[in-house]
């Protein structure tokens, strides 16, 4: 079984390019605009064929109602697969994974502190658009700013000249995480991202998840060298962070991590 996942988890490259292309595929915009996409994709984004989940429950609480149609959405996905979204189809996360591969020295950073994602989850997702009706994370987002504010600009001349410091703050603040991708692996996703912080808590209870043959585990510590969050998989397999990229199946040297579903979890239980 672990040879089956090790095998898609090569394949992974490719599903990141398809789900990019297929949340920005344009043409199907008439139908598919207004459901929430398992990633972080800006709606406003030209070629958007669907809607960033963060941006819509923005939206809903801006307007004091629960977004529960879009809360659902996330939650089945989760239930599902917990936050493999993140490592699969999501557009930025894939960016962060690509500017990682440029030759420049690399900063490794421990996974402290990374309750962060909850705070901007609650204060710029929740609280602050509930109080201003205003949607900031949006304003402020760096996939937003990539996606939709360059692209917006470039194409609308007649905009260019309501250019104002709001603006110019996302593009600074594009350029800072853009660096700071090229030397840490995904700190966006481990620091930052709201839409994994609503996924984290459903990585132990979701049906696919990673688990650890412990007898077997050389504590070698390879599973962390080739992981994107930097987590030592023997140690939590169902940790909030992981994003279940399936890179630590794939080179583990004992073979001793694999994918387990929530349906071989019952019946060695009974």
């Amino acid at each position: 079984m672990r040879s089956v996942w090790a095998r898609l988890g090569q394949r992974r490259s490719s599903v990141q390019f398809l789900s990019a292309l297929a949340l920005n595929s344009h043409f199907t915009q008439y139908f598919t605009r207004g459901m929430p996409c398992p990633a972080l994709n800006c709606h406003a984004c030209p070629a958007a064929a669907f809607a960033c989940p963060i941006g819509s429950i923005q939206h809903f609480v801006g307007r004091m109602k629960f977004p529960l149609y879009v809360v659902g959405t996330v939650a089945l996905v989760g239930a599902l697969i917990g936050r493999g979204s993140c490592g699969w189809f999501c557009p930025f996360g894939l960016l962060q994974e690509l500017l990682y591969k440029l030759p420049v020295p690399k900063l490794r950073m421990r996974n402290r502190y990374n309750w962060t994602r909850y705070l901007l989850l609650a204060v710029l997702v929740v609280i602050i658009p509930l109080v201003t009706r205003e949607p900031w994370f949006c304003k402020l987002c760096p996939a937003g700013t990539l996606e939709a504010g360059i692209p917006v600009v470039l194409l609308n001349a007649g905009i260019r000249h309501l250019i104002g410091a709001l603006y110019r703050l996302k593009l600074v603040l594009l350029g800072a995480f853009m660096l700071w991708m090229s030397v840490t692996p995904r700190p966006f996703c481990r620091w930052v991202c709201p839409l994994g912080a609503l996924w984290s808590p459903l990585n132990p209870v979701s049906y696919f998840r990673l688990t650890v043959q412990q007898e077997a585990c050389l504590r070698c510590d390879r599973c962390q060298a080739v992981c994107p969050m930097d987590i030592r998989v023997y140690e939590n397999p169902s940790s909030g962070l992981c994003v279940r990229c399936l890179e630590c199946v794939r080179q583990c040297p004992a073979g001793c991590i694999t994918v387990e579903t929530l349906t071989a979890r019952n019946q060695a239980q009974g």
